[in-house]
């Protein structure tokens, strides 16, 4: 998968945080109380759970974009795999979506910061979601069971 371009890979990044805030959406939704039955809107429960599905997902969905999209133009210019890529990719996203959601500069700042941050700490320590050391796993076993003795 890494031959794949950059605006392939900005796109997974959106669509795989769309699924994500999606379902953290729902899951935070089941927190809240039902709210009481309105005239006008049928089935509140379900209306707030979408709205809410919604809002986590779309905000999900762009810093994935940003971080990837950001990420990758800053490793095209700098011709160099490292953590500084991710972090500046954090930084640009944090700050541009909870600085918009927030309506402030210091919101921007602390959202950048604490995204960058994070990214450079798990890049730096090596950890990653996907290790190849060489083995394939099967949901079953591939070697025969030893015969029992009588």
């Amino acid at each position: 998968m890494e031959d794949d371009s950059p605006a392939t890979k900005t796109v997974k990044g959106a669509v795989t945080g769309l699924a994500a805030g999606t379902i953290w959406g729902t899951i935070v939704a089941t927190w809240y109380d039902v709210p009481r039955v309105e005239r006008h809107v049928a089935l509140p429960g379900l209306v707030r759970t979408l709205k809410m599905c919604g809002s986590y997902g779309v905000t999900f969905a762009a810093v994935g974009g940003l971080y990837i999209g950001v990420e990758q133009i800053v490793l095209s210019q700098r011709k160099k795999r490292d953590f500084v890529n991710g972090a500046i990719g954090a930084f640009v996203s944090g700050a541009t979506v909870y600085g918009y959601r927030g309506k402030s500069i210091k919101s921007a700042l602390i959202g950048g910061s604490s995204l960058a941050f994070t990214s450079a700490i798990l890049d730096v320590g090596g950890n990653t979601t996907r290790v190849d050391n060489g083995k394939a796993y099967h949901a079953y076993t591939t070697e025969k069971k030893p015969e029992p003795a009588h």
